[in-house]
């Protein structure tokens, strides 16, 4: 069940993505993430149901379903937001509670599953990215959180899902502290290069926003 919120959860990062970059529109994306989400919660439910977590099921079972239940009410906040004009200020105090349960989460499975760990840091940072945006007003974080949603969203979500789903989740202590490494160093020079691209749009935008004036110490011919 978690591998395949987790496979649904690639496909809203990356159309969210686009969305915030003007790729998609708005609206096409917040119906999108209204069914992700409800159907993450419906699958966080199953989960819990089925793996007895209220009845004792085990320390990864409970940080499962929690991880569950914070994507899929994300994406149903996300939606309704949107298709609402709620405003997004919520959404964003929202979103910034779920980053702390996210590092929180990456510090729990840190004794368990590194390369989770390494998921959650990665995921609380997109979280947090959208608590300085909606709920603080930082406006020129948009495309930043869009270009690294993008650049994410596979290495982050999609990939490792298919990596549980086809069994090749690493197991061993050795293998996972190299996939995590590795993983840990993938994601950050995606987020750096989503860095780079937003800083270019914003240069790219300044200079059209000024339209052919000149430089200081240039002559217009």
């Amino acid at each position: 069940m978690t591998h395949i919120c987790l496979l649904l959860s690639g496909a809203a990062l990356l159309i969210n993505g686009l969305a915030l970059l003007g790729t998609l529109p708005r609206r096409d994306a917040a119906v999108f993430s209204l069914l992700i989400g409800s159907i993450q919660l419906v699958l966080a439910v199953v989960h819990v149901s089925a793996s007895g977590v209220s009845a004792g099921g085990g320390t990864p079972s409970l940080l499962g379903a929690s991880g569950m239940f914070l994507f899929g009410l994300t994406y149903t906040y996300v939606g309704l937001d949107v298709l609402l004009a709620l405003g997004s200020k919520g959404l964003g105090c929202f979103c910034g509670m779920v980053a702390g349960c996210g590092l929180l989460l990456a510090a729990s499975w840190s004794g368990q599953d590194l390369l989770l760990a390494v998921l959650w840091l990665c995921w609380a940072y997109l979280w947090l990215l959208f608590f300085l945006h909606l709920a603080l007003g930082v406006e020129r974080l948009r495309p930043l959180i869009g270009w690294s949603l993008v650049l994410t969203s596979q290495a982050s979500a999609t990939a490792p899902a298919v990596l549980g789903i086809t069994g090749q989740w690493p197991g061993d202590p050795t293998g996972a502290t190299a996939a995590a490494a590795l993983l840990a160093l993938l994601l950050l020079a995606l987020l750096l290069l989503a860095g780079g691209l937003a800083r270019r749009g914003r240069r790219i935008a300044a200079r059209a926003a000024t339209g052919n004036s000149p430089l200081p110490g240039q002559l217009r011919l």
